[in-house]
């Protein structure tokens, strides 16, 4: 009973979306700029380079997770700071399938940036 309810749950659900961010990560000390294209969540969005759409979590900032009650919120103000703003970022180190780095927005850190807009911070970084 319990396995025909999943997939009938899933079936119902439909496909999930799948993260369209699957660029090649640049090495540690990269620099890499363009514009935001897709926000993940409160501290995570995708930068259009040559290369493709490269996945980024902010190296200073810790929003709350998406699961978590403001998660949503925290997506959404991040992607009215962020959407369409242009970003130079230094590559850092990888976490899980995106690389960790420093960005800015017209020379401001973009973590400035996500405070102003009120993306609530408490994540797992924190």
């Amino acid at each position: 009973m319990r396995l025909s309810l999943a997939l009938l749950l899933s079936l119902i659900a439909g496909p999930a979306l799948a993260d369209p961010c699957e660029a090649p990560l640049p090495k540690p000390g990269t620099v890499f700029s363009g514009p935001v294209e897709y926000i993940v969540d409160g501290d995570g969005w995708c930068v259009r380079t040559p290369a493709g759409l490269v996945e980024i979590r902010a190296a200073d900032f810790y929003a709350v997770e998406i699961g978590s009650p403001s998660g949503r919120d925290a997506k959404t103000r991040a992607s009215r700071a962020l959407m369409g703003r242009t970003l130079r970022c230094v590559a850092g180190g990888r976490s899980y399938d995106r690389v960790v780095a420093h960005c800015t927005a017209d020379g401001r850190p973009v973590s400035d940036l996500l405070r102003a807009a009120g993306v609530q911070e408490g994540g797992r970084g924190r």
